[in-house]
Order: structure tokens, then C-alpha cells, then sequence
């Protein structure tokens, strides 16, 4: 991997960056999240009793949004694989108040099975192979998961004879790949330039949607979702790397926190700010047009963990594995969600300290994850 540390200079004039010492500036933004969080952007009437299907429903994001939408009567189904300990921990606090339906995106039949028995109104397309770096590792599984599971969510929907209103892609900036400084913040006309295997897959998985509704109708929505965090983020992604070293240095009175390549710049939105893109592009989105679901602020990856240890009050040392590289690096995404603003409704409320603090204390309480090393 080549290194090639970005010049900041003119992303910092435009305010785009977390910072230490300008971070009273940036929670201005957010200066109502507690009483904001609590309440909907969405039209909650419209989802009363609608029938909602999700694949990837025992995933990060797709729980949080089962949780969601069953909060305000939606019937909520969810895709999952069969696993012979079925616990599907991310749902247990839900799991009575929605029926999940035995599949794999890689069998059509099992999908079109799951639709046909429940007529789905609504399908959130979450189910994916969704880190960067076993995309890497595994290229072809990430294909067939993500290309192919996409082109049979699509295939089986059609079978439905338009039974279906809206379905929702799941895509992400990851997209964008190779940023340059004078394109950031970065809109929905940015080239699309992947650097990773992942990446590749959801480009493919927007023309796959594309194709579908130009060629059947099929009613598809896109979302490109910027990095998201919050409690029961999976082990592997960066956030929880950093929040579950400090819940330990905290509770064994421990300082290292290890993480790979420093310098990558993330925007980090709140998980339950982009549930809130979700149901406003399922809502409002035109179809097969994408949106940028996002925070509309970066943070390089060496700041994160500062910016984590101070809203824990605790000291921290950092340690940098270069084994943890990526191949092809990206080095910046920075969200512009001015489009979802206009045309959705949607803007992010929560701030990432919020988001910070919520996790190492999801963390904190489910001690057994403080010893599971996964990057």
C-alpha cells in the first residue's frame, strides 16, 4: 500500500473536520439532540400496520430499524440465516415482537418464499457482506452475497407482480472511493472511483437497481449511506475497535488502544440518524435516484480514538498495527446530504460524541465482547 497522507488545509477552512480544540464549534450543530433523538422525521401514520420485510434484520443497522419501525406498528419481517444456535442476539429485545423468515441472498427461493407468505409492502435491502477488508480477503463471497443477493432480492420482487411499493437499497459511500480534497464535501454527481472489492459490489448494486426499474418498473430506492456507529456495531469496524479497547482500559485500568492505518478521514453518522434516511428515502426518495445519507462532518481515524477517550474521561496510548492496512486505502469521506435535506427532509441530530459514549457503554455492559479481537 502506498501512503499518501492528505493536505487538510482547505477541508479545515470549510469546517468540515471533528476537531479538539474547535469541538464547542461543531456540537453547536447539535445543541438539541436530546430532546431532537427522540422523536421521528418521518411520517410515523404511514408505517402503522404496513408490512415491512428486511434482509440483514439480525445486522447493525437492519436491528436498529426493525426496532424502529415495530416503535411505531409496523409488521416487521426479517431475512436471516439459519444458524444451529439460532439466538440472533441483536433482536433478542425484539425478537417476540416480529417474525423472522429462514433464507440466504445467494437462493432466490427462500426469498421468493418469504415473500409470497408475508406480501411484503415495503423491502429494506440491508443483507450484504458489508466489511471493506474481508472483501479483500473473500472477493468472490462478496459478490455472490452482495451482486447476486441483490439481483435476487430484485428477480423476486418482480415475480410479486408489483405487489411491492417501494424497495430500498442499501449502498454506501464506500462508492466514491478515490475522494480528492477539492470534491469534498462529497455530492451524489462525485465520480464513483471504488478502491475495494465491497465497493465494486454496491456500484454494481445501484445499476442492478437501476436496470430493474427502467427495465420492470420495479419501484427501487437508493440510499448511499455514509459510515454509521452506535451500540451493536459489529466487532470488525473501526468504532467498535476503538470503543471496546476503552470500555476494557477502562474497567481493567489498561491504556493501549491499536488500530490500523491513522489517517483515514470518516464521516461517522449516528445509526439511528441514518434509520431516519431509511424511512424518509423509502418515503419520499424518486425512485432509483441516490441520496447521501451522512453526517456532514470527518474525523481521521487517530482523532476518533482522542475524541472517544476524552468522552470517557479516560487516558489512552495508541498503538498503530500496519498489518491492519488496507491494500487500497480510501483516504476521505466527508458527506454532503444537502439532497436528502431538500428533497427528504432528512438531517443528521445526533453528534458523534453522543454516538461515542453510547457504544463503549454497550460495551461496558456486555463484558464478554472485551476479549474478542476481530479486524
Amino acid at each position: 500500500m502506498v501512503i499518501a497522507v492528505i493536505d487538510t488545509t482547505e477541508i479545515k477552512k470549510k469546517g468540515l473536520l471533528i476537531e479538539k480544540e474547535h469541538l464547542d464549534d461543531y456540537l453547536k450543530h447539535f445543541k438539541n439532540y436530546e430532546e431532537e433523538m427522540n422523536t421521528n422525521l418521518f411520517n410515523e401514520s404511514k408505517w402503522k400496520d404496513k408490512r415491512v420485510f428486511i434482509t440483514g434484520a439480525s445486522g447493525f443497522a437492519g436491528s436498529h430499524l426493525a426496532e424502529k419501525l415495530i416503535s411505531v406498528g409496523a409488521k416487521v419481517y426479517g431475512l436471516v440465516r439459519r444458524h444451529s444456535v439460532p439466538e440472533y442476539r441483536n433482536l433478542s429485545h425484539i425478537i417476540n415482537k416480529m417474525k423472522l423468515v429462514e433464507g440466504n441472498l445467494t437462493d432466490i427461493d427462500s426469498i421468493l418464499t418469504g415473500f409470497k407468505e408475508i406480501e411484503p409492502e415495503v423491502v429494506f435491502h440491508l443483507g450484504a457482506q458489508s466489511f471493506v477488508v474481508t472483501s479483500f480477503r473473500c472477493p468472490i463471497e462478496t459478490y455472490d452475497t452482495n451482486m447476486l443477493g441483490t439481483a435476487n432480492v430484485l428477480e423476486a420482487a418482480r415475480k410479486m407482480d408489483h405487489s411491492i411499493k417501494a424497495i430500498m437499497l442499501a449502498c454506501s459511500s464506500e462508492e466514491y472511493g478515490m475522494v480528492y480534497p477539492n470534491e469534498v464535501p462529497i455530492k451524489e454527481t462525485n465520480p464513483l472511483r471504488p478502491q475495494s472489492p465491497y465497493a465494486v459490489s454496491k456500484v454494481a448494486t445501484e445499476m442492478l437497481g437501476q436496470v430493474h426499474h427502467k427495465a420492470y418498473g420495479t419501484p427501487v430506492k437508493i440510499n448511499r449511506t455514509f459510515n454509521h456507529t452506535g451500540p451493536r456495531r459489529g466487532l470488525q469496524f473501526v468504532t467498535s475497535i476503538v470503543c471496546r479497547q476503552i470500555a476494557r482500559n477502562l474497567i481493567r485500568g489498561t491504556k493501549d488502544v491499536t488500530i490500523g492505518y491513522p489517517y483515514a478521514i470518516r464521516d461517522f453518522t449516528d445509526v439511528r440518524d441514518t434509520v431516519q434516511g431509511y424511512l424518509l428515502g423509502a418515503e419520499k426518495g424518486k425512485m432509483a435516484e441516490p441520496y447521501n445519507i451522512g453526517h456532514g462532518f470527518g474525523i481521521n481515524i487517530e482523532n476518533l480514538v482522542k475524541l472517544a477517550a476524552d468522552v470517557a474521561n479516560v487516558k489512552v496510548d495508541i498503538k498503530i498495527d500496519k498489518s491492519r492496512y488496507r491494500p487500497a486505502e480510501v483516504e476521505m469521506l466527508i458527506c454532503d446530504y444537502s439532497k436528502a435535506k431538500k428533497e427528504l427532509g432528512y438531517r443528521p441530530r445526533i453528534p458523534l460524541t453522543k454516538a461515542l459514549l453510547d457504544t463503549i457503554e454497550y460495551f461496558k455492559n456486555n463484558q464478554f465482547l472485551l476479549d474478542i479481537e476481530a479486524h
